[in-house]
């Protein structure tokens, strides 16, 4: 009999959290109301739970950041699980295979494409679970997921869904940046650091497929949250 490894299901967040839990002396209380309400709290950093207390004058806390990043994450897993059939959406291999935006593509390049998709929308859907674990044992209450408005299905032309995941994808990498200098654990911070290299992936990849280019600049340039949220806001429709 084979046993379980344990250490194998480690993230980089689980050695944080534990860091944090140790270094928590109070919190302030947890994170209430719909995820509309979260979302507009988390706007302007007003959500009220503390992991750790900020040195500085900003009232943003690690758990508000941990929150914000899962309102993010949310949205690019229920976009993944909205339009791939290997996710339960909408466009099944086929349909992106002989795609007419990959007609100049050799066969070779194009059956690697829908396997990849759904590698991506399964990194968001991890992204989703540890957060909301990590949230969890840091004594908040993770955001829910809210209802969303793709409308990037069209029966044999996915052209939408390929720039609509580009620019999640891009948008899920400014908002990273823009944020790890909210977060007070240098735990916290690494760990988050290792979602941003993945999210910058995911990005370089959909720049190619869309005839973009995968890595435009020498640095990538963050996003506060307002200007963040302001993008997501268009998907979110209660």
């Amino acid at each position: 009999m084979i046993e379980h490894d344990d250490a194998a299901d480690e993230t980089p967040f689980d050695s944080a959290v534990q860091s944090v839990q140790e270094a928590v002396t109070y919190r302030r209380g947890f994170l209430a109301g719909s995820t509309a309400a979260g979302i507009g709290a988390l706007a302007f950093g007003t959500s009220g739970v503390a992991a750790q207390e900020s040195d500085g004058d900003s009232d943003t806390t690690d758990l508000d950041v941990l929150n914000y990043a899962l309102t993010l994450e949310h949205l690019e897993d229920a976009f993944y699980q909205h339009n791939l059939k290997s996710l339960g959406g909408f466009y099944s291999e086929e349909t992106i295979l002989t795609a007419d935006l990959y007609d100049h593509l050799p066969y070779g390049f194009r059956k690697h494409v829908y396997p990849n998709l759904t590698d991506i929308g399964e990194h968001e859907s991890t992204h989703v679970k540890t957060l909301t674990s990590v949230i969890e044992d840091l004594g908040g209450t993770p955001v829910e997921k809210a209802e969303y408005d793709f409308g990037t299905m069209k029966a044999n032309n996915p052209e939408s869904f390929f720039r609509t995941a580009m620019a999640l994808e891009n948008t899920g990498v400014q908002a990273y940046l823009g944020a790890l200098s909210l977060i007070d654990s240098p735990e916290l911070q690494t760990a988050a650091g290792t979602v941003v290299t993945v999210e910058a992936r995911h990005a370089a990849y959909l720049n190619h497929l869309n005839g973009e280019d995968p890595f435009p600049k020498a640095f990538d340039d963050g996003k506060t949250m307002d200007e963040v949220l302001e993008k997501a806001g268009q998907f979110i429709v209660g």
